[in-house]
């Protein structure tokens, strides 16, 4: 558990929030020109068979209909009872570290963006990005830990304040005023997360306050629908339309849209699901991702990271997607390619250099859709991979997923870290 103090988060996580900030503007010039390398074109004749903006308007989806607004992402009160009689030391230790959660009163003292919020891109100004960013993740950070709190104590106290928090939000109409410019589109980028962070903890506590604040929770209801059907209506340029963005913008249209029984965003982030599966190469790979050359497969985990968040939101909604299969493939395939590349870059073939950056694996954050995907899916390689790092959180995708998720059965302990100086120390995502 490191994510309770933001100074104590800000090295190693360092690398998870500058890649939210780095893929907005992609790679720098003299990177690209060094990775112009001879499997060009076959990442440029993959990018001919990817689903376009057009044709995933014409997609048919009504058959996704929200069915139950008051699920969260996992059943919370049969969670809770779980936690509350285990014996697992892990599960044990992540509870004691959650379980006296921060104060109310200082969380409710923070101010809320409600001005314009005009990010700056990481180049040339990394500082300038860093400090206009810090109030976004510290945002992340509050809704995650009080719905952490409130699971791990079952105190409505941090159920209380989580809606008491969003609705000082919701009545100040922040985050309303994002800046975009296809040129300057990173206030646009760096609120997608800051909703599903706020959507997914929301939806843990709704339902045990709901009667207690029903004038907040009407509020906090229409400010999240009104921000994520005016935040999904920008399209967004090549390829942020169709790339790991629009995923990370699927996931608060899917759980924003069963809070707010909103047909319309459900069905949005179902279309996420279409699309990367249509994508797929026969191999299993993401060609939006491939494009990303020597973090290829960085980016490959990352669309993992939002797509397997969407598919969770749906099953408890009753769509089991994690055994969907569209245009011939599965989420598996994307999974299975994946691990592939991180047990040999020589599986990415002619898509993208095996000279490939994998420091991501050395931060749990990015690790998080693992544990989700476990509770669907047994593997070997998955387990071993999240089993290196429990517990595992994430503060916007899916929160501490180790708690939530992971079978009791799976793993009793934590395993030893190794020093912090041992770890993959930040580098840019160039």
């Amino acid at each position: 558990m490191n994510r309770i103090s933001i100074a104590g988060r800000f090295g190693l996580r360092h690398g998870f929030v500058l890649l939210l900030g780095l893929t907005a503007i992609g790679l720098p010039p003299s990177t690209q020109a060094a990775e112009a390398t001879p499997d060009k074109p076959a990442q440029a004749g993959q990018a001919s068979r990817t689903m376009s903006y057009a044709e995933r308007q014409k997609l048919d989806l009504s058959k996704y209909t929200v069915t139950d607004p008051d699920a969260s992402y996992f059943d919370v009160q049969a969670r809770m009872a779980l936690l509350k009689h285990t014996d697992n030391d892990l599960l044990q230790y992540n509870r004691d570290q959650l379980m006296h959660g921060p104060s109310c009163r200082q969380e409710l003292s923070k101010p809320t963006l409600d001005s314009v919020i005009r990010i700056p891109g990481y180049y040339p100004q990394p500082k300038a990005w860093e400090l206009a960013s810090e109030p976004l993740f510290d945002f992340e950070d509050t809704v995650s830990n009080l719905a952490g709190a409130y699971v791990a104590s079952g105190d409505d106290y941090y159920a209380d304040c989580l809606v008491r928090f969003l609705d000082k939000w919701a009545t100040h109409d922040a985050l309303s005023q994002f800046h975009y410019d296809r040129l300057e589109p990173q206030g646009w980028y760096s609120t997608e997360s800051m909703m599903f962070a706020a959507a997914m903890a929301y939806s843990i506590v709704r339902p045990v306050v709901a009667d207690k604040h029903q004038e907040a929770i009407e509020r906090i209801n229409h400010w999240l629908n009104a921000l994520a059907h005016k935040h999904s209506a920008i399209k967004g340029g090549e390829p942020s339309c169709c790339n790991n963005h629009f995923y990370r913008r699927a996931l608060y249209a899917s759980m924003i849209g069963v809070l707010t029984d909103d047909d319309e965003l459900f069905q949005f982030g179902i279309s996420a699901i279409y699309s990367a599966l249509n994508d797929l190469t026969p191999r299993g790979a993401l060609p939006h991702e491939m494009a990303r050359g020597r973090r290829a497969s960085h980016y490959q985990n990352y669309a993992l990271l939002y797509l397997v968040n969407i598919m969770q939101v749906a099953y408890r909604q009753g769509y089991d997607l994690f055994d969907f299969e569209y245009r011939g493939h599965t989420l598996d395939d994307a999974v299975q390619f994946a691990l592939d590349t991180f047990d040999d870059p020589a599986a990415l073939g002619d898509l993208a250099t095996h000279a490939q950056y994998y420091g991501f694996l050395d931060d749990e954050q990015y690790l998080a859709w693992m544990e989700i995907y476990l509770s669907h899916r047994d593997d070997d390689r998955v387990a071993h991979y999240v089993s290196q790092k429990r517990p595992v959180d994430n503060r916007s995708a899916g929160g501490y997923v180790t708690f939530y998720f992971m079978d009791p059965q799976a793993q009793p302990r934590a395993l030893p870290e190794p020093e912090r100086t041992e770890l993959a120390a930040f580098e840019p995502d160039t």
